[in-house]
């Protein structure tokens, strides 16, 4: 599902359902960050970091531990970037070598509406404004799920490169629907902060692409080294 998503330097590795897939198992020092968590938040940190460790093995490297950094951030080996999600019923790790992208991120969350205020809390009225255009025009899906997810996308792709929180109304994000498939598309996502420093210039937007499969709804950004 992500994998389409993504350009091709982009190594990707899915888990669907509940199983945990063959050699899902934790270093001692990943057992010791979930040692008090309760089976399903230790179940998906295993099965995302099963998938992480098979990536690393299709890029030709040794599958290592994947400990949290500042702010839960992966800090993943020296040469690869990367970013991992997981919800119900699914787990993805995506890696890249770092000389073929400067970041990256992804998130997937279940294809249904935010709970009751999560939208104003996490969006920008001129957001707001254009979710309320496509929902008229394409009903079939959550756009305020899919704005979320969106936002997971741009901080996820966001924090490595500058080490400093983006809050949800930081990056004004403009959603495309591509007229081939009402149910995938483009994303914009212009930065209201300083953006960081890229390829010796400042970015100041991220790009990305969506979809909706399967009862998820899935979010991607890439940020180029140039």
């Amino acid at each position: 599902m992500i994998e389409e998503l993504l350009p091709d330097p982009v190594v990707v590795v899915e888990a669907y359902g509940h199983d945990e897939p063959e050699n899902a198992a934790l270093y001692p020092e990943e057992e010791a960050v979930v040692a008090l968590a309760v089976a399903k938040r230790r179940r998906e940190f295993t099965v995302v970091r099963a998938c992480a460790r098979r990536a690393m093995e299709k890029l030709g490297v040794p599958p290592q531990p994947i400990l949290p950094g500042e702010r839960g951030a992966p800090r993943w080996p020296a040469g690869l970037r990367g970013s991992m999600t997981h919800c119900d019923g699914y787990c993805a790790a995506a890696l890249v070598r770092a000389a073929d992208l400067a970041s990256l991120g992804i998130d997937a969350e279940p294809h249904g509406p935010l709970p009751e205020g999560v939208l104003d809390a996490v969006s920008l009225p001129g957001e707001r404004t254009r979710l309320s255009r496509l929902a008229e025009a394409h009903p079939a899906v959550h756009w305020d799920r899919l704005l979320f997810s969106a936002k997971e996308s741009v901080y996820k792709a966001w924090y490595p490169l500058t080490g400093k929180w983006l809050e949800f109304t930081e990056a004004d994000i403009d959603v495309a629907v591509d007229p081939a498939d009402p149910l995938g598309g483009t994303l914009r996502a212009e930065l209201l902060v300083p953006g960081p420093l890229v390829g010796g210039g400042r970015r100041g937007f991220f790009e990305g692409r969506w979809s909706v499969r399967g009862g998820l709804v899935a979010t991607t950004v890439t940020v180029p080294h140039t």
